[in-house]
């Protein structure tokens, strides 16, 4: 089902407004997940419920709103698993991951190894694209396994979020294998990529690539498609919440999210939103909106403060219904 996001879907920001002075405080609480045969260290983060009284948490450039490593309050809560896309950070989706947490998810956010912020040392190069999905499946494994957390996470009610390259991410998580060969003939011929070189060269794994079909829905936000055929899309059968900005930016164009929206099986839940540019989905902290005024300027009349209160109000509301109990 596709449907055109038009102003303020009041409803569900006024659920927020309304539950907050329910809801309880975001725990925070670093997570590492150690090298082995399938990949280097991962560092992440985790937000989840917690009874304490929230502050400010400066960390970097970010100033984050929680308690740091406080109890953990409620059981059997769903788990969301969150990536970052080109250059970014676990910090990425900061806001969106408060609000869950703050309304009884547990999330957990990874810096992807070679295509952060702090390490851009493979954020060209193909081997990022085949790692990546891995890279969650990992983190899914800690968390339900050694983490703290384990004993308080129903593994039966797992979610994925993903923006940019993490809904790339996404999409190969949840069943589509890139169609290497497809990308070499179309969006590889005018681009001269370094990841592009690679699959002109025929350097490509042929095995297909990590799927996790413990993950029961996926909000992808703009994500980069450019690697997928209808063919790709089609395996995919859990619920997704798609959103794409109308402007698009940093290699993903409107009409690849359109792409997208087209291929998936019916029943998906698909959002444009209107006068947007690809980093409408990244809230800038006050420190980046001078340093890198290219992620944090919108177009003329485009409130991204006000969009993420929305935004984060649906996203909560989704994996709410999506993540449900079977007794709620």
């Amino acid at each position: 089902m596709s449907s055109v996001m038009n102003g303020c879907r009041v409803l569900a920001t006024l659920v927020v407004c309304l539950s907050a002075t329910l809801a309880q405080a975001a725990g925070l609480r670093s997570i590492d997940i150690p090298a082995d045969a399938e990949g280097p260290a991962i560092h992440g983060m985790v937000w989840y419920p917690c009874a304490e009284k929230p502050a400010e948490i400066p960390i970097g450039a970010f100033i984050l709103t929680g308690a740091m490593d406080c109890p953990l309050a409620g059981t059997h809560l769903p788990l969301v698993v969150a990536s970052h896309g080109r250059g970014g950070s676990l910090f990425s989706s900061r806001d969106t991951a408060e609000v869950l947490a703050d309304h009884g998810f547990v999330v957990a956010a990874i810096n992807h190894p070679g295509d952060t912020a702090r390490d851009l040392s493979r954020s060209g190069d193909l081997s990022v694209f085949v790692e990546r999905p891995t890279d969650i499946r990992r983190l899914i494994d800690v968390m339900i396994g050694s983490s703290p957390f384990a004993a308080h996470i129903d593994r039966d009610r797992i979610g994925f979020f993903g923006f940019s390259r993490g809904g790339y991410t996404g999409l190969v998580l949840l069943g589509a294998d890139p169609d290497w060969a497809g990308a070499a003939s179309d969006y590889c011929q005018p681009i001269r990529r370094l990841f592009c070189q690679e699959i002109l060269d025929k350097r490509t794994p042929s095995q297909p690539l990590t799927h996790d079909p413990r993950i029961k829905a996926a909000v992808l936000a703009d994500p980069l498609a450019i690697f997928f055929s209808p063919a790709s899309l089609a395996p995919i059968k859990v619920p997704v919440q798609l959103w794409a900005s109308s402007r698009g930016g940093d290699g993903v164009l409107p009409s690849h999210v359109a792409f997208v929206d087209a291929n998936l099986p019916a029943g998906h839940d698909y959002r444009v939103v209107p006068n947007s540019g690809h980093f409408a989905f990244f809230l800038c902290p006050p420190a980046l909106v001078q340093a890198q005024s290219e992620l944090c300027a919108d177009a003329p009349g485009f409130d991204r403060a006000a969009f993420h209160t929305e935004f984060n109000a649906e996203v909560l509301a989704f994996f709410r219904a999506r993540l449900a109990r079977p007794a709620e």
